[in-house]
């Protein structure tokens, strides 16, 4: 009894010397790195903060030139003025219309290259035809060309098919640019995956879609929350082919916001451009939000991994 409680003592006494050792190591290991991500995160926020002070600020609080004041006389009026009556060329509604046209290329934008992108990553891991290896290096090669180049093919190519300024026509560009990066991302999710899953099912009757619609996409939750933030994300975010590709019936926020920004008739409203460029980012914000959990799972899962 005696030596146990001797062992016990000795125990704690270690504790505590380990304790006092970690304790006296953090600050000096610790302080640099924390200094660094504090500045990181203040520069991402700093201009976040200028954008929401000055779209609740009035032209003269504005004029009065300093920057970082809180909006202490704070008006709506800015926000409704960018959301209903702002002008994106010769039509003065503001963006809400480009909103509206936004949400109508973005779903069928990220739910058509998700399922394709999930298919051929499907593919390239169980049932491996010829030449899987090198349609998947075509594929990857794929996400480093630069979409500029593209362009001018591309607009031949929907002309061609009278697919041009249409949202039928935005959409397939969306799923062609975005083909090498979910095929990848699927593609690894599904190699880290046990090879008897489906081994067992083929052996159970499971065909092609069987398998693919009742066992693996109940098992790919992370990677589907993460395929969607980042094609949601990116073509919510996108501009360049929503201007060459969309139309004028379908120009999504991201150029309606330009049109705002860019006018050049009368007084330059900085409190509406500001509130303008809030609400075209307030959806990809909400929607990181909202699932970073899940995206950070899925991450974490194999989504990056090869």
């Amino acid at each position: 009894m005696i030596l146990s409680l001797k062992s016990l003592q000795s125990l704690r006494s270690l504790r505590s010397l380990r304790f006092r050792k970690r304790r006296r190591k953090f600050p000096l290991s610790r302080i640099g790195l924390y200094l660094f991500l504090f500045s990181a995160a203040l520069c991402f926020l700093m201009p976040l903060y200028l954008m929401l002070v000055t779209s609740f600020k009035s032209m003269e609080a504005i004029r009065d030139g300093n920057l970082f004041a809180w909006p202490w006389d704070a008006s709506f009026a800015p926000w409704l003025a960018a959301w209903s009556s702002a002008c994106t060329g010769l039509v003065c509604e503001g963006i809400q219309g480009g909103f509206v046209n936004s949400l109508a290329i973005v779903i069928p934008s990220t739910l058509i290259p998700i399922l394709l992108g999930a298919m051929n990553g499907y593919v390239l891991s169980f049932w491996r035809p010829r030449g899987a290896n090198i349609l998947f290096g075509i594929l990857v090669v794929g996400a480093f060309i630069p979409m500029q180049v593209m362009i001018f093919p591309l607009v031949r190519v929907l002309a061609a098919v009278h697919l041009v300024s249409s949202l039928p026509g935005i959409v397939i560009v969306h799923t062609i640019f975005s083909m090498p990066m979910m095929t990848l991302l699927f593609r690894n999710y599904y190699a880290a995956l046990p090879h008897e899953l489906f081994q067992a099912a083929r052996i159970d009757g499971g065909g092609f879609f069987r398998i693919f619609f009742q066992l693996l996409l109940p098992m790919s939750t992370p990677i589907l929350v993460v395929a969607a933030i980042m094609q949601m994300t990116g073509v919510w975010n996108d501009y360049l082919l929503g201007l060459v590709f969309a139309g004028h019936d379908h120009l999504p926020m991201t150029v309606q916001l330009n049109n705002i920004i860019n006018t050049t008739t009368g007084t330059r409203q900085y409190n509406v451009n500001m509130a303008a460029t809030i609400l075209t980012s307030l959806l990809p914000l909400t929607l990181y939000f909202v699932s970073g959990r899940w995206f950070v799972r899925g991450i974490a899962a194999g989504a990056v991994k090869g």
